[in-house]
């Protein structure tokens, strides 16, 4: 990719353009000192972007991608090229999902060096491991069955259920806890760290003002809107409200002119932009789904007013997470009803008396 590949798409601009690179491992440096490295996902999010500093005569990573054999022969070469041998002093972790924290205990172990994270994503992500092994829990299959799964469908969540931790090696016994505000010092330069909630409980993100950028890690990505969910562990939470309040945030206490660096997707400006999009976002659909409900639906009969695609066995239990999210937004903000069947199955209906309410 060259320098004058600046593209500009539905308001934000692209400064090394929106395809893909051709290949993976190291990219370029894209800040001084800041180095965009791409790793390939075995899923329809078929990367995830790495982001190494220089940190005097080591380097910090942020985010790790999975635990695969792909993966680690992928850091075995950086290590003797664009690492030059020297080592990692520190590993980052933005959140708590496989493809960022993935293969951190394997680098800590290898480089004696210590993980940052949040404290509810380190803790959370140790309590999911630990399901490894498990049979599923009632509460989990009457959670679905709530929602609506059928019989194979309850099946296939028994069977796929304590597979978080087939894609993450051992997490480090202890942690060094990151919290909102927090800076840290590397290569000379402040990094400010960032919380946004929702698509994780605690997620990171990592704001340098003298180099003018942001790893945005999950919380603000170009193209797509991160998953939003509600899992059994939490059945009446209501993250879609926590999304929508942090980006708010974000949006205030940032600067617009940074360079976005995402977890998937190209970099790019347009940070203020791509906030309210994707607060926007959410409200249309919001308004789509209090506007569907009109008569009584299940929290599966939703798929279509917030996806617009038929929903496969393979991403459903993602699908069904985010559909709740949205119905217990809306049953939060008192503009619908949820009641049970004879079934033990939710059944969720707009209340006409609320068309116009908008709470946070």
């Amino acid at each position: 990719m060259s320098d004058t590949e600046n593209v500009h798409y539905q308001g934000l601009s692209y400064p090394f353009g929106r395809t893909a690179p051709e290949n993976n491992g190291w990219i370029r440096e894209i800040a001084p000192g800041v180095h965009w490295l791409r790793f390939e996902l075995p899923m329809a999010l078929n990367h995830i972007n790495l982001w190494l500093l220089e940190d005097n005569n080591g380097w910090t990573i942020v985010d790790t991608c999975m635990n695969m054999s792909s993966a680690r022969q992928q850091w075995e070469e950086l290590f003797t090229t664009v690492l030059q041998n020297k080592p990692i002093t520190r590993v980052i972790a933005t959140h708590l999902h496989p493809d960022h924290v993935g293969l951190a205990g394997w680098l800590c172990e290898r480089f004696d060096c210590e993980l940052w994270m949040s404290r509810t994503d380190y803790t959370m992500c140790r309590m999911l491991v630990s399901d490894t092994g498990r049979a599923a829990p009632e509460a989990g299959i009457r959670f679905y069955h709530r929602a609506g799964f059928n019989e194979k469908q309850l099946t296939s969540y028994r069977e796929r259920f304590g597979g978080f931790g087939s894609v993450i090696y051992q997490l480090p016994d202890s942690y060094r806890r990151l919290v909102d505000g927090d800076h840290l010092e590397i290569n000379g330069n402040y990094w400010q760290m960032v919380v946004g909630k929702g698509h994780a409980p605690e997620h990171i993100s990592l704001y340098c003002p003298a180099l003018k950028c942001l790893i945005s890690g999950d919380q603000v990505l170009p193209r797509i809107t991160s998953n939003v969910s509600v899992f059994p562990t939490e059945p009446e939470g209501n993250p879609l409200r926590e999304w929508l309040l942090s980006n708010a945030r974000i949006r205030e206490l940032l600067p617009e002119d940074l360079l976005v660096l995402p977890a998937h997707g190209n970099p790019f400006y347009g940070l203020h932009k791509r906030l309210t999009q994707l607060i926007d976002g959410h409200e249309r659909d919001l308004d789509a789904l209090y506007e569907y409900l009109s008569e009584p639906k299940r929290a599966i009969d939703c798929f279509e007013v917030l996806f617009q695609r038929v929903i496969g066995d393979d991403m459903i239990m993602m699908a069904t997470g985010e559909s709740i999210a949205h119905l217990n937004c809306l049953k939060d903000r008192r503009r619908i009803k949820r009641f049970l069947d004879e079934d033990g199955v939710y059944w969720y209906q707009a209340l006409p008396e609320s068309r116009q309410i908008r709470l946070p």
